[in-house]
């Protein structure tokens, strides 16, 4: 039986500020034209959620306006990162509980009928010691899938460019922490990893797998702070049929979205610290 998940990535939602919401509202409005079985939130629900209640609690208001079950996974902004990369905002277990409270689980396995969707949490890969039981709820998921076939939804992408890449940057999983996600790339049932945190739109296929980035729903980045990374930049969302072997993804953008860059909106979106 087909069914369809709506990935809703970045949506930046935050208390202070009534910017970015609009935007928020016409996804509503088109899901609730789709009417998407499933809707999957690849991270950074909040603006900054990792430090402010009201952002996360104001994330968790608006995802509950949506008529479809949502499961969620944090990104950076909700979390925290790696300490190298946010050595101000590190991923710990605070941020960790005030997310789970918020949007539930930031890791998990849904089944549906033929295909298990694994939601994994990014941001604890080589930051955090919860990376273990991560490692190992994998591993049971791979042990336990059958005959179903895998798709994974997580914020940060596998790899940029090539997973052999060995460079730590902003964009990706640590390639150092990586390990537990080979036997996931490798796995003859995977045919989907979609992820967001890029706020770029584009796809590839490895083999029978294809490797989705959402855009994000709030705004874009201009090209010349990405450098090498490729796709196109608008503001929607993404559309994912499940068939039976394999999942048809399309963009959709809703009707009126906004389309800012960050480099426009950044001194009202995240105020210089004091």
């Amino acid at each position: 039986m087909a069914f369809t998940v709506a990935q809703i990535s970045d949506t930046h939602l935050g208390a202070r500020t009534q910017l970015l919401r609009a935007n928020f509202d016409r996804v509503v409005q088109a899901m609730d034209t789709v009417r998407p079985d499933l809707v999957i939130a690849t991270g950074d629900v909040s603006l900054d959620g990792a430090d402010q209640d009201a952002d996360m609690a104001l994330a968790q208001a608006q995802f509950a306006r949506l008529s479809a079950p949502v499961h969620a996974v944090p990104g950076n902004h909700d979390v925290g990162d790696h300490p190298e990369r946010a050595p101000r905002q590190p991923v710990n277990d605070a941020r960790l509980g005030r997310f789970r409270r918020a949007m539930g689980a930031d890791r998990w396995v849904l089944d549906q009928p033929g295909w298990r969707l694994l939601g994994l949490n990014s941001q604890v890969m080589g930051a955090h010691a919860e990376e273990q039981d991560q490692a190992a709820m994998i591993a049971e998921a791979l042990a336990t899938l059958g005959e179903r076939r895998l798709a994974v939804f997580i914020h940060k992408p596998f790899f940029a460019a090539d997973p052999d890449e060995t460079g730590f940057d902003y964009w990706s999983v640590p390639p150092f922490a990586r390990a537990p996600l080979r036997p996931v790339m490798a796995h003859p049932n995977l045919r989907l990893v979609a992820s967001g945190h890029l706020h770029v739109h584009h796809e590839a296929t490895r083999g029978p797998v294809r490797y989705a980035w959402a855009p994000s729903t709030a705004f874009v980045v201009a090209p010349d702070e990405q450098p090498g990374l490729p796709g196109n930049r608008p503001c929607a969302v993404l559309l994912h049929r499940f068939g039976d072997d394999a999942v048809e993804t399309t963009l959709l953008e809703p009707e009126g979205m906004d389309r800012p860059f960050i480099h426009e909106i950044r001194a009202h979106t995240y105020p210089p610290a004091a």
